[in-house]
Parts: C-alpha cells; structure tokens; sequence
C-alpha cells in the first residue's frame, strides 16, 4: 500500500500542468476489426447514464462489430457497483473492466491482491506520458507501473442551488457556514429547507467538505498524511459544524436512495442548497435540461473557496479478462480527446487529458469552464470518500463514526473513534 503522504503530493501536483496545451490526438484506426463481446462494470446507470451513452456510442461507431454490454449496478459512488465487483472479482470472473476511482480504491485493493495488468505499454504506445498531467499519472501509478486510465477530473467541493428559487426566497449563497446557518434560519422561517442531503456516503462527502473549510487546504492535506491527527481541536469542531448542519437538512436523509432525490427537492423548490460534486451539473443539463447560470448556479462549498476537492474516474484491465483486445480499445477510447470531448461535457466533469480544449464553447459550457479554471488555479486537495485521500479501510470504516456522531453529537468520541481508524489503516506512516 502506497503511503499517505506520496498520495497527497501527487494529488497536489495534478495542477501545474493542466494548463499547458500539447497537441490533439484520436482513437487509433488499426483495431477497427475487433469483434466480440466487452463487458463493462459502471455505475452509470439511469440518471447517470448519459455521458456514458455518449461513450458507447463512440464505441460503437469505431468498432461496430464489438457488442458492449455495462453490468454495473446503479448507485451515487459506487457502493452497490463495488460489492458486486468483489464478488467476481474474488470468484474469479472479473468484467473485462470497470469503473475506479484513481488512487487508493484500486491501488489498495486490487492492485494489491495481484488481480490487475500493468498498463505501461499502453501509456507509452499512446502517448499518454505527455497529454496526462504527471500528477495524475503519479496518483495512478504503485510500484513503477501504471494501473488505470482517466477518463475525468471531478470537483467534490460544490455548493448547488436553483437561482430563481433564492431570489424567490430573498436568500444569498453563503460563503462560509457562519453565513449559512443565518440563511438557513430566514429559509426556516419560510417553511424551506436550508439543506438537502442523502444517504450515508453523500454525508461523508459533506463532511469532507466541512473539514476543508475548518482546516484549510494546507492541514486538510496534512491530515491525511499524519501530520494533522483527528484530535485536533480543529477536526473537533468540523464535527460540531457538521451536526448543526443536520440540524437544517431534511429528515428522511438515510431513506433517499442517492444524491438524485436530494438534488430534486432543489429542482421542486423545497430545499435551497446540496453540497455535491460537480456531476450533479451533467445531471442538471442532461437530465433535467436545465441551463448554467440561469437555470442552476453553484458556488464552492462555504468556507472553501480557493481548493478544489478532486477525484477522477478511471478504469483498468484485470487479469483474466475474458476479452482482452476489445478492452484495450475500450481504453483507448476512455484516453483520446474524442472520447473525453464525448463523455466530459455530459458528464459535469472536465477532460483529464491536458490537451481537450474546454474553452470549445460548442462543446463545454459555463460550468465546466468555470471548473477548468478554478482547477489550473486552485489549491488541489484529495477526496476522502472518492478513493483520492485515504485507504478504503478507514473511509468505509468512517461511515460508521458519522452515523453514531449524527445520532449522539458527541465530538470528542468521534475524533478520538476517527484516530483509531487512521491508526488502524496506516495514515500517515
């Protein structure tokens, strides 16, 4: 297992090349004779499914004799897509692949039990080691070898809102969670929702959030690389900021079935903010046909203006892969500009490859423009539940802390139970 802290200075420096444009590249034309089956693993099904529609449409088109099938599971984040993953996966029928997140969900787990093929030949033979920012590659990469390829960058960090419905209310976005307990209190008043959150992993998504703001960039990264502890007084009080912030959301938070149902109640007026990554704006333009700016409005996430919170989906080639030339051009695809321009201006994300040019107003609109710059610019901090920051055995281990925090508000047992678990999972050694 990849240390804490090389994880958090590759994250870091995913940055510094984002901005430097190198030249444009397309699928390659030599496997176009493929045929066969693909099968893919992706929990982007349903409202989720477009950009990935998009994707496999391309697929289709480059290789029309390679049927594709997505056995994923549908579910925010993958837990449901993740379980079954392991079932084949230990069992030995892996899909030909399936969508990670970059960094420690598939380097700590199945890198780690043997069960992946290196991609270093395909990286070189494509290109990749120069239209990837060197960071990202670093974020992919364990014991000299590169394990997944990216197809996004993600902002998790996102404060969203329905513009006409705040005007409507007489409410601002709040910039720090000071300013938006005040809100909070005037939409109270008016019988609103300040808040809307959904099930477990959309709660340590909030919380991750509110420890940036608490922390800072700096000591937020610091945390994860043993050089902050949860005892801090400052993570105590992220926890404090967190339980008066469920004070304000809506009750049934644990009965939703995914960040979808939380995001409409701010769609039909009856919630006035989410804290969410950035693919609720591919959910708001394709599914709900909603316009940037006008129709939904965003703001970083209050008390974290100036870091962005990011993670990136990515998939790879397990060993034993029943159809193993059809997945490496799948791959391929993931990798081009055609098929980032594809899938990223649905999706709500931003290309991965250094090169996609997201100033193609034909293709990227206000939002994914606002997230390109704020990402060339931003302090880079890694996302605790996306995979980036912290082994799976402390961030599925820490749903369980916030549930007992949510239900006994006890600080001080939360941080000392968060300690244990950071300890216990190997964060900073």
């Amino acid at each position: 297992m990849q240390s804490s802290k090389r994880i958090l200075s590759v994250v870091i420096a995913l940055a510094l090349s984002f901005v430097a444009l190198a030249g444009r590249s397309t699928v390659n034309a030599q496997d176009t004779k493929l045929s066969g089956k693909l099968e893919i693993m992706s929990w982007w099904v349903g409202d989720e499914a477009p950009a990935l529609k998009a994707l496999t449409d391309l697929f289709a088109k480059q290789y029309p004799d390679i049927k594709l099938t997505n056995s994923g599971v549908a579910g925010g984040s993958g837990i449901a897509a993740q379980a079954v993953l392991k079932t084949r996966m230990l069992g030995g029928t892996p899909p030909d692949t399936f969508q990670v997140h970059a960094g420690q969900e598939l380097i700590g787990s199945w890198v780690a039990a043997d069960r992946m093929e290196p991609l270093d030949d395909l990286f070189k033979g494509e290109g990749w080691d120069k239209k990837f920012p060197q960071g990202l590659i670093d974020l992919l990469s364990s014991k000299g070898h590169i394990w997944s390829v990216p197809v996004n960058i993600h902002r998790a960090n996102v404060l969203w809102y329905i513009p006409a419905n705040l005007k409507k209310w007489g409410v601002d976005v709040p910039k720090t969670w000071d300013e938006f307990f005040k809100t909070a209190d005037a939409l109270k008043a008016k019988g609103v929702t300040a808040i809307a959150i959904g099930p477990s992993w959309t709660q340590v998504h909030l919380f991750e959030t509110v420890l940036l703001s608490t922390l800072g960039p700096d000591d937020y990264v610091g945390l994860w690389q043993g050089k902050v502890k949860f005892t801090d007084d400052r993570v105590k009080a992220a926890f404090t900021t967190y339980g008066k912030i469920l004070d304000y959301a809506n009750k049934d938070m644990d009965s939703l079935g995914d960040w979808v149902p939380a995001a409409q109640l701010l769609v039909d007026g009856k919630a006035a903010f989410q804290v969410m990554g950035d693919w609720e704006a591919g959910w708001f333009k394709a599914v709900k046909k909603m316009e940037p700016t006008t129709g939904f409005g965003w703001s970083a996430a209050p008390g974290t203006d100036g870091s962005f919170d990011m993670l990136s989906d990515s998939f790879g080639l397990p060993k034993g892969a029943p159809d193993r030339d059809n997945t490496i051009a799948w791959l391929k695809l993931l990798g081009s500009v055609a098929g980032q321009d594809a899938f990223n201006p649905l999706k709500g994300s931003i290309p991965a490859r250094i090169d996609a040019d997201v100033t193609n107003t034909k293709l990227y609109n206000a939002y994914s423009q606002s997230a390109a710059v704020e990402w060339a610019k931003d302090k880079i901090v890694p996302s605790l539940w996306h995979g980036a920051a912290a082994p799976d055995s402390f961030k599925n281990d820490f749903v369980t802390v916030l549930q007992v925090f949510a239900a006994q508000r006890d600080a001080d047992a939360a941080v000392a139970a968060s300690q244990g678990l950071a300890d216990l999972s190997g964060i900073g050694k």
